[in-house]
């Protein structure tokens, strides 16, 4: 699905992040979401690579990256600490300062690296989100019942664990169907390699771990910095068929954390690089040549 791309893992001060790599150009970091991983990408990667060094990761706690233990309050899986991975797995391979675009957890990733490196982060890409602190004070019965997960997964251990553990196959194909307008979009030898590696009991634990930290430290994080603004060029695109496209005026939300913001909708839904590859492809190479 990547073809002659090198693989790597990499042991970080907190992880170890896999991932894959290929090019010779200006370094771009991608970032998956969940239930993902860095395979999200398989479809625009190589026409990417073209033009960048290109770099896919798995985010801890996803993938073939380590699942460490959440820790007090999830500290272990705040955006703080995965973003922190993906800094020293940029350094790792020699880039100090590099391009990055994230999509849904990656997205958030991504937000905060941001905030907290704002030296290594030249441009930044955000996929289908609104802010974290935004949805969860703004969240409403609409919300609610589109994202249902978002307060399933943060239930006690090992509530959801035992539950999506049960059938991890029917999980997927419930979560990634959810907003999918374009049927194909999510290929079988995709498909199936997201299930190999949700069938891990400690991706199920470890992605749970994601979204209670989300309702609990990362929002403690924000309301700590909540005056600071993204300065970087910031690129924002979502699905138009999608909720966020639809429920959110979606660059006001990010025009009140970031000062240079810029975006448009695409038409599909949630999985941008998997159901709209061209347009995705497209606005991201313009956005990071610029």
């Amino acid at each position: 699905m990547f073809p002659n791309f090198e693989t790597f893992t990499i042991q970080t001060s907190g992880a170890k992040i896999h991932g894959v790599k290929k090019g010779d150009g200006p370094p771009l970091l991608l970032l998956h979401g969940y239930p993902q991983t860095h395979v999200i990408w398989h479809k625009i990667a190589p026409a990417l690579a073209e033009h960048f060094t290109l770099i896919a990761t798995d985010l801890r706690g996803y993938g073939d990256s380590s699942k460490p233990e959440g820790g007090t309050d999830h500290v272990n899986y705040s955006k703080r600490e995965m973003a922190i991975d993906q800094v020293e797995v940029m350094k790792y391979l020699g880039y100090d300062r590099f391009y990055v675009a994230g999509h849904d957890r990656g997205g958030r990733v991504a937000h905060r690296m941001a905030l907290d490196h704002p030296e290594k982060v030249l441009r930044l890409a955000i996929l289908d989100i609104a802010p974290t602190h935004w949805m969860y004070t703004t969240a409403d019965m609409e919300f609610a019942r589109a994202y249902y997960h978002w307060f399933f997964l943060i239930q006690p251990f090992d509530i959801p664990e035992r539950m999506i553990s049960a059938d991890p196959e029917f999980w997927l194909q419930t979560k990634l169907s959810m907003y999918r307008r374009d049927q194909p979009a999510i290929t079988p030898e995709a498909f199936a390699e997201y299930l190999r590696c949700f069938r891990n009991p400690d991706a199920i634990h470890a992605s749970c771990e994601d979204y209670r930290a989300s309702a609990a430290i990362d929002l403690t994080h924000d309301e700590t910095d909540f005056d600071q603004k993204v300065a970087i060029p910031l690129l924002i695109l979502w699905g138009e068929k999608g909720f966020v496209g639809r429920k959110y005026d979606v660059l006001q939300t990010w025009r009140e954390r970031a000062t240079n913001v810029h975006g448009f909708g695409l038409p599909c839904g949630h999985y941008l690089s998997e159901e709209a590859p061209e347009g995705t492809m497209n606005a991201l190479l313009q956005f990071f040549s610029a």
